[in-house]
């Protein structure tokens, strides 16, 4: 329960909003309880034409609660790619709240994203029928589609949304608040956004903090199949060494197998929000896909035991149901343009990104779709100096999931070696993508970016990350006793 102290200053944070700075305008951001301040700054399009077509980037201000701030503030940067940082605002809101005494929290939106010449394509509502969702062919024409409307735009140069010249936009947007340095907060691909900043501007930098880390020559759709097949094994594992899941599900790599070899099929499955029947041909990278997406939340993976037992019996309804939760009846909401701007410059295919055979279930089939979509996606210029990571400046905390099925600790590992004697990596072991929204994790942020040097950084308590539990089997109500 928050003091009777802090709910009186989290009530006058209002009053406090509403005197916004020069240039900046009060604000309100949906879902959040507290006023905020907006503005934006123009950019060149393309950097190498400063007289040229130029864009807004648009940023919000959390402000700080105490009059007497700290100059640094908070910045968070967005994941997907193409996630608007400020459409998240309430979940960054409630993530940071301890910091919102001292520090303002500021939220940019990343060219290409929310109001910043966003790259939007149609969603695909998650209502749409179970077969197009699973056609890939479909999703490769709907893009290209997307391509050639989003290049007539005034903004429709697809080239100029890389992630270097994106970070140089917020750096825009910190000079024009002011701060001397930053903290800088990034999630998933906007680890890859902090560590670009960090290059680029590392007197800049006073804390970082990356969760569930991108390196910038990750080679993202060719290490998807190889670090899901990882966290897929290890739901098979934990099922095994848990008495009762092995106990209910005794065979259930066995049952699995044989439900893959049994692919393709016309199966008839209840759609999960319209609850309609319907009749489709299942694939086996259309099960691949289904099983990857639970594999983010460790809660959601703790379902597949069962999921995978009724689909190999001939009902799909938990498997498909499991396969949407984390998008919601709504869907994700990824700005595609951008997002596809950024992988097809910035991850090409390498020869080195999956070795042989470790695709395993989950096979090329990914990789091979971005590379149908990225055939034809104009693709911008990326300096060598970009792929490497060089020693930080400031203090680092390096955060993965030990269950992470798309940025596992392989990869925070060697960006926290490269970073070098700045860096602390911590693994959460039982952890899937993104570890800080997690109770004791939000604590130890708070101290590491709050603690005074940097050797008292380094040293912040970390042991919570140890006792974070791996959660049971999944059993329906009805199989209970």
């Amino acid at each position: 329960m928050r003091s009777a102290l802090l709910t009186l200053l989290l009530a006058a944070a209002p009053a406090f909003a509403a005197e916004a700075p020069p240039g900046l305008a009060a604000c309100r951001l949906a879902g959040v309880e507290h006023g905020a301040w907006c503005g934006s700054v123009k950019r060149p399009l393309d950097p190498t034409q400063p007289g040229g077509t130029a864009i807004d980037i648009h940023f919000a201000v959390l402000p700080a609660v105490a009059r007497n701030k700290k100059p640094d503030p908070m910045f968070f940067f967005a994941g997907g790619p193409g996630q608007s940082a400020i459409a998240l605002a309430p979940q960054v809101a409630r993530l940071l709240a301890r910091f919102s005494n001292r520090r303002d929290i500021v939220l940019v939106d990343q060219r290409g994203t929310g109001r910043s010449a966003p790259l939007v394509c149609e969603d695909a509502a998650a209502t749409r029928p179970l077969r197009e969702a699973v056609d890939p062919a479909r999703q490769v024409d709907e893009l290209a589609a997307c391509r050639q409307r989003l290049s007539a735009l005034p903004h429709g140069d697809l080239r100029q949304y890389t992630t270097a010249i994106a970070v140089q936009d917020v750096d825009a947007v910190r000079a024009v608040l002011g701060a001397e340095r930053i903290n800088a907060v990034g999630a998933s691909y906007g680890t890859r956004a902090v560590l670009e900043y960090q290059r680029q501007f590392p007197q800049r930098v006073r804390r970082a903090v990356i969760d569930g880390v991108v390196p910038p020559n990750m080679g993202m759709p060719q290490s998807f199949a190889v670090d899901a097949q990882a966290a897929f094994d290890a739901v098979f594992a934990a099922c095994a060494a848990e008495a009762a899941c092995a106990q209910r599900h005794p065979a259930l790599r066995a049952r699995w197998r044989a439900l893959l070899d049994g692919l393709p099929r016309e199966v008839r499955v209840r759609h999960p929000f319209t609850g309609a029947d319907e009749r489709l041909t299942l694939t086996r990278e259309a099960v691949a896909g289904l099983v990857r997406g639970p594999l983010y939340a460790p809660a959601l993976a703790a379902a597949l035991p069962q999921a995978i037992d009724d689909a190999a019996a001939g009902r799909f309804e938990a498997l498909f149901a499991l396969g949407s939760a984390l998008g919601g009846p709504r869907g994700l909401s990824i700005a595609a343009g951008m997002h596809f701007s950024v992988v097809c410059t910035e991850d090409p295919p390498r020869t080195d990104a999956v070795p042989a055979g470790a695709a395993g279930d989950f096979g090329a089939h990914l990789a091979g779709l971005y590379q149908r979509i990225c055939a034809d996606w104009p693709r911008g210029q990326v300096e060598p100096a970009f792929y490497r990571v060089p020693p930080a400046a400031a203090p680092v905390l390096v955060l993965s999931g030990g269950l992470d099925p798309v940025t596992p600790p392989r990869h925070g590992a060697r960006v926290a070696q490269a970073l070098g004697a700045n860096a602390r990596h911590v693994v959460v072991a039982n952890a899937g993508h993104g570890v800080m929204a997690l109770g004791c994790l939000r604590d130890a942020l708070y101290r590491f970016v709050d603690a005074g040097t940097a050797e008292q950084a380094l040293a912040t308590d970390l042991r919570c990350a140890d006792g974070v539990p791996r959660p049971p089997a999944f059993v329906p109500v009805e199989s209970q006793p």
